[in-house]
């Protein structure tokens, strides 16, 4: 089960978060605490911090939330896996939806890790067991693009680039109106939702981590519009979060937009597309390429042209 821990900060001087919570908490390392924190387990006075550099105050109700314990081991499966490319440091799968990267609280078995370990076990090698490999995450629903890195070499090499902004990620995403403009920038920051963990917001000012979405239209259709979507920033729900605040929400997204889909579909019509990256030891960026799957291409048929 979860445990909750509550803390009373005192001190004559602010104080980090992450820093006072390790110090605190000294069987936990400085790295899993922020691990919690940016994860959104952490609250301070009754509202989710995911700034590690939060600075507290005298007074401060601080409640972290510690997840259950994983199996340090994960036993492979044979799921199959619609492998892109593959080569001796990387291997790029189009994800179906439905399936989870990484094991989490709820999802044991059955996800992309678990069928990746029957393809490589090498991956079992890996210092992280849990998410051998992961470089970055599609949502559960969204299906598309993802890579994994076969050695922890490449790993590094790969997330240097995603955290650099290096990689350009593009996606295709099916919503209910019309974009004011045939281009447009999102920016604006995204945090834990204060009420619901299941969900991110938008942040209010000096809270929340900094979020780009590029948008371009695709196709217009009577009630609905096909966008290509580049994330410059890679945060939690990001892309659905941010077309639904600007009044664009992704058809089939239940937890964000309409709660009785406009559209005949079981999720959200998400799809990466695209994936442009440098791989290890090569000096050029390779661009992959996923078509649609079948279940969004057959939504994009059966509408209307717009008149």
């Amino acid at each position: 089960m979860e445990k909750k821990v509550q803390l009373i900060f005192t001190g004559p001087q602010p104080e980090r978060l992450d820093k006072y919570i390790a110090r605190s908490l000294p069987q936990y390392t400085r790295s899993k605490i922020q691990g919690l924190i940016r994860d959104g387990h952490v609250q301070v006075d009754g509202g989710v911090i995911v700034k590690t550099g939060f600075s507290i105050e005298d007074g401060a109700n601080v409640e972290i939330l510690i997840p259950p314990a994983q199996s340090p081991t994960l036993l492979p499966e044979k799921i199959p896996l619609q492998i892109v490319f593959e080569n001796d440091s990387v291997i790029v799968v189009n994800k179906p939806a439905g399936m989870v990267v990484h094991p989490s609280a709820g999802h044991s078995s059955s996800t992309l890790v678990h069928a990746l370990l029957a393809h490589l076990p090498q991956l079992t090698d890996q210092a992280d067991k849990q998410r051998p490999g992961i470089v970055h995450r599609l949502d559960k629903d969204t299906s598309g693009l993802i890579l994994v890195a076969k050695s922890e070499t490449s790993q590094l090499w790969l997330q240097q680039q995603f955290s650099s902004r290096q990689v350009e990620k593009t996606y295709l995403a099916l919503v209910d109106g019309h974009p004011r403009t045939q281009r447009g920038r999102i920016e604006a920051s995204i945090y834990r939702h204060p009420n619901d963990r299941k969900k991110m917001a938008i942040a209010p000012a000096s809270k929340g981590r900094e979020a780009v979405t590029l948008f371009s239209v695709e196709k217009e259709f009577p009630n609905h519009t096909l966008l290509k979507v580049k994330p410059l920033t890679g945060r939690t729900h990001q892309i659905r979060v941010h077309l639904t605040s600007i009044g664009l929400p992704i058809v089939g997204d239940t937890l964000y937009g309409r709660k009785n889909p406009s559209l005949p579909l079981r999720r959200q019509f998400l799809h990466a597309f695209e994936l442009k990256i440098t791989l290890h030891s090569e000096k050029d960026p390779r661009m992959f390429h996923a078509d649609l799957p079948d279940d969004l291409k057959n939504v994009l048929l059966s509408l209307p042209n717009k008149g």
